[in-house]
C-alpha cells in the first residue's frame, strides 16, 4: 500500500515539473514557443496567457487587469496574415466590443454595445486602423441616434440625427472634421427651428431662424463686430 502512495507521488511530482517546464520556454534562438503566462509584478494576477510559436501568438490569448481576477477583459484569436479577432468584457463577464484588427489596427466592422445589454450601441467600420464609412449609433430600443460619414479618420459628408421617436433633429455637412457646408435644425416635433452654413466650422452667411416652422428673422455671418 506504502509503495502505491509513494509511486502516485513520484507520477504527480514528475507530470507537475513536466507540466512546469513546458511553461513560458524559448528555444535556441531566444525565440518564445509553447504556452506562455505572464502575472503583474508582486502579485498572482494573471497578465495574460496564451501560446506562441516561433515567437509569434497563435491561436486564443487572454488579457486581465490588475483586479480583473479570473475575467478577461480582452480575448484576442490570432489568425493568419496577422488577423485577429478581438472581444473586450466588462468586469461582469459581459460583452463590451468586439471586432478585427490586423496587427495592431483596427479593420473592417467593429461593434459596441450598451451597458448590460447585447443591443448594438455603436456600428463602426475601419480602414488601417481609422473611422471609414457610415458610422451609427443606436439608442437603446434599436432605433438610430446619429449616422455620421468618414474618411481616413474624419468627418466627412453628410451627419443626421434623430430623437428617440424616429423623428429627424439635424442635418450636418462636414469637411476635413469640420462642419462646412448647409445645415438644418429641428424641434423635437420635428419642426423647422434654423438653417444656414458652415465655412470651416463657423457660422457663414444667412442664417434663417424659425418658431413652430414659421419663419422669424435671419441674421448674416461674420457679424459687423466679428470683423473688427
Amino acid at each position: 500500500m506504502r509503495s502505491s502512495i509513494v509511486l502516485v507521488f513520484l507520477i504527480w511530482f514528475f507530470s507537475g515539473n513536466l507540466f512546469a517546464q513546458e511553461i513560458n520556454q524559448k528555444d535556441v534562438n531566444g525565440l518564445r514557443q509553447g504556452s506562455w503566462i505572464k502575472k503583474y509584478p508582486g502579485t498572482q494576477q494573471l497578465r495574460y496567457e496564451g501560446y506562441f510559436k516561433d515567437n509569434k501568438e497563435v491561436g486564443t490569448f487572454n488579457f486581465y487587469c490588475e483586479t480583473c481576477g479570473i475575467q478577461p477583459y480582452c480575448v484576442k484569436e490570432f489568425k493568419n496574415d496577422a488577423l485577429v479577432d478581438v472581444r473586450y468584457y466588462s468586469s461582469s463577464g459581459d460583452l463590451v466590443s468586439t471586432g478585427m484588427m490586423q496587427g495592431k489596427q483596427r479593420i473592417n466592422q467593429w461593434l459596441t454595445f450598451h451597458e448590460n445589454s447585447t443591443n448594438i450601441m455603436t456600428r463602426e467600420f475601419y480602414v488601417a486602423g481609422k473611422l471609414q464609412g457610415e458610422i451609427t449609433t443606436y439608442y437603446l430600443t434599436g432605433k438610430i441616434i446619429e449616422t455620421t460619414h468618414y474618411l481616413n479618420g474624419l468627418k466627412e459628408g453628410l451627419s443626421f440625427y434623430y430623437s428617440p421617436e424616429g423623428i429627424t433633429l439635424k442635418e450636418l455637412s462636414y469637411k476635413n472634421d469640420l462642419l462646412h457646408g448647409p445645415a438644418v435644425y429641428y424641434s423635437t416635433k420635428g419642426l423647422l427651428t434654423m438653417k444656414g452654413d458652415y465655412r470651416n466650422g463657423v457660422n457663414y452667411g444667412v442664417w434663417n431662424y424659425y418658431k413652430e416652422g414659421r419663419f422669424l428673422f435671419d441674421e448674416t455671418f461674420p457679424r459687423p463686430e466679428d470683423k473688427n
